[in-house]
């Protein structure tokens, strides 16, 4: 018979012990840590999982998913074993605060990331605009494209609901920026299908007094003042309307900064036939680029051919100056405050979140 009255020093394993002996068995979590866990139980606004310490971890439904989630049906599933991400310390009732929605986060930067670095070209549908611009969505984050940076001549806000082909402007995940370009994926897939020295038909859509900005095609590309014409003009006004047809002829094709430069100047049988005479420069455009060409091919070759109206690529290139400085800056401050925009209007959706949401950048579609 079994003595009930042993004392615990006699048992020699005193509650201490035991709780000792958890604390050595049980892991220790802290926040930011990613975990395995499995769903234990689903309730209407969270879940209850499993990752092994003394207290279930709890997952609100805000958390579960980079996007919107209405049911927590939606993302987990009862027994369900995935990895989580450790959001809090434990609360006064010893249970941890977790999310899947970091952990998106955190590869849904990774991959755009990588997207910039290829210079990758995406395609994602418009889901709002604001009077800065559009946003989209790449990789589950929320994306901007300035106003300036559309190249549609449709409303802004017809565009909701399309998809649009972007190319990466600005990604910053320190500074919670996600900028985007219609225009440089426009510019990128014209630029293939074209080449130096090709003459193409454009219509003027501009002009300023540094040049005129010449459609080919649906991109925009810029004939540079000193590259009209080989005699001086005061100001492209007094050479081209806005609408005219324009022969031009490319002489250098920008990728990276989605710039095209043009030249009507290289077209010229004699200099200043673009003031005097310009249907025979129109007429004679074709033959006059296939000079180019040649004089551009001998030059790489290192063979010397005289011409009169031909200049090298070097002198051209130095001649033309960056082309929209001051569209750049009217563009820049444009794009600053349409994302100063979207980025209050994220803060303003996190106050009605949990505290740990606050954390959540802009980026993120709530």
């Amino acid at each position: 018979m079994v003595n009930q009255n042993l004392t615990a020093t006699e048992i020699g394993f005193t509650h201490e012990d035991f709780a000792a002996l958890l604390d050595k068995y049980d892991y220790h979590f802290s926040p930011g840590d990613v975990v395995p866990g499995t769903v234990f139980s689903i309730e209407p606004r969270g879940a209850l999982i499993d990752i092994g310490a003394k207290t279930a971890a709890y997952i609100p439904i805000q958390e579960m998913s980079i996007n919107r989630v209405d049911a927590p049906e939606e993302v987990l599933q009862s027994n369900e074993t995935r990895e989580f991400f450790i959001l809090t310390d434990e609360n006064e009732d010893g249970q941890l605060t977790l999310s899947i929605r970091r952990i998106e986060y955190m590869r849904a930067w990774e991959r755009v990331r990588q997207l910039q670095a290829e210079d990758a070209t995406v395609r994602s549908g418009v889901f709002a605009t604001n009077r800065g611009g559009a946003l989209v969505r790449i990789e589950g984050l929320r994306g901007f494209i300035p106003g300036s940076h559309i190249s549609t001549r449709k409303p802004k806000e017809d565009l909701v609901g399309e998809e649009l082909p972007l190319k990466f402007l600005e990604v910053d995940e320190e500074r919670n920026r996600l900028v985007l370009s219609h225009r440089r994926a426009l510019v990128e897939r014209k630029m293939n299908r074209l080449e130096v020295g090709e003459v193409v038909i454009g219509t003027v859509r501009g002009i300023k007094p540094y040049g005129a900005f010449i459609d080919i095609g649906g991109v925009s590309g810029l004939l540079h003042i000193s590259e009209i014409s080989h005699e001086h003009i005061d100001t492209p006004h007094s050479v081209f309307n806005v609408n005219d047809e324009v022969k031009v002829m490319i002489i250098d094709l920008d990728a990276e900064r989605g710039r095209i430069s043009l030249s009507t100047k290289q077209l010229e049988p004699e200099p200043g036939d673009m003031i005097k005479n310009r249907d025979l420069v129109y007429d004679k455009a074709e033959e006059m680029a296939a000079k180019y060409r040649e004089q551009m091919l001998a030059k790489q070759q290192g063979i010397t051919i005289p011409t009169e109206t031909v200049e090298s690529a070097d002198e051209i290139e130095e001649e033309i100056p960056p082309a929209t400085e001051d569209v750049a800056e009217v563009e820049a401050v444009a794009e600053v405050e349409a994302v100063a925009e979207v980025e209050a209007v994220a803060e303003t959706e996190a106050v009605a979140e949990l505290e740990v949401a606050e954390e959540i950048p802009a980026a993120i579609e709530e």
